[in-house]
């Protein structure tokens, strides 16, 4: 009986500390971001928000992956920012941008950005991107070469290739209503997933996801994702990463539990890694140990290390 008492007493105490966290927003609008957060009308009437921080002669844009945001680049803003212009941006349907029923396809996304280097008169970026703000870029600096001086690949989605019947998979299973219907415990396994070990100054993905589910705006979210999943599939770049003409810095976590796909293609990231990067002409490929899919978070210093040495060449 003393167990059991004992054990209540715990995960009142957990709960209560879970709901002292949570701050259930009315929008996306009014998630908190660490920098000044700055809007881009593009076409279409599509508004782009981002953080534009740092100067220098280069210009760092960052692209997150699914289902993320650009807070997720701020420990890279953070150790970059005092040599280089640092800009981070909300995909269309994510984060403080536009809602709306968007395409989600790569190539929607790189008009996107494309649009939003010329908006800010950018000239040429070196683009930086995470899982599918990694395929995204792959897509951008193939069709707007002048606009692209360099490459930062982090995990990138699109080393990894599927068969026609793994992509109807991803179609049939990835759906508006799963996105919507994850429970709390199933959102905190998801995003630990991401990382060898989830670093504390990591748990805002949680706390904010959680939040999310009462934005009057996270029907749309929830819309996007399936639509960014089938997006990823529609546009493979993986036949065409030996056209790729820019100098590219590849970083991936040897711990990548996403990379490859532990259930469809069971195997090793560091050969999934190697495989891509063989395949592009001016590409240098970093793998950190004990390391997961996060890794620009949960290895931030090393990766902003490699970075800044990779810029200066």
């Amino acid at each position: 009986m003393r167990r059991i008492l004992w054990l209540s007493l715990i995960l009142l105490s957990a709960a209560c500390g879970v709901q002292k966290e949570l701050k259930p927003i009315q929008r996306f609008e009014e998630l908190s971001y660490p920098y000044e957060v700055k809007k881009a009308l593009l076409s279409g009437g599509i508004e782009v928000a981002y953080v534009d921080e740092g100067k220098g002669v280069q210009t760092l844009l960052f692209i997150h992956g699914l289902g993320s945001y650009l807070p997720a680049w701020k420990k890279n803003i953070e150790g970059l920012k005092d040599k280089y212009r640092c800009i981070a941006i909300d995909l269309p349907g994510y984060g403080k941008s536009s809602k709306g029923e968007y395409s989600g396809s790569m190539r929607f996304y790189s008009e996107i950005v494309a649009e939003l280097i010329d908006k800010l008169k950018l000239g040429s970026v070196t683009l930086a991107g995470h899982s599918m703000g990694g395929q995204i870029s792959i897509i951008t600096a193939l069709a707007y070469p002048d606009k692209v001086d360099k490459l930062v690949l982090m995990a990138p989605a699109g080393f990894e290739t599927f068969t026609k019947g793994q992509k109807q998979w991803f179609r049939e299973v990835m759906t508006a209503n799963l996105v919507k219907l994850t429970t709390v415990e199933q959102i905190k396994s998801n995003l630990a997933y991401n990382f060898y070990r989830m670093p504390k100054d990591a748990r805002f993905m949680i706390t904010d996801r959680i939040d999310m589910r009462g934005a009057e705006d996270f029907e749309a979210y929830c819309y996007i994702i399936p639509q960014c999943v089938q997006g990823m599939v529609d546009d493979p770049v993986y036949e065409f990463l030996p056209k790729i003409t820019q100098p590219t810095l590849i970083i991936f976590g040897e711990n990548d539990n996403l990379i490859p796909n532990r259930y469809l293609n069971p195997g090793k990231t560091g050969t999934i890694a190697r495989k891509g990067a063989e395949r592009i002409p001016n590409a240098t490929l970093h793998l950190l140990p004990k390391t997961g899919h996060f890794v620009q978070f949960e290895k931030a210093a090393e990766v902003n290390g490699l970075m800044a040495e990779f810029l200066e060449h």
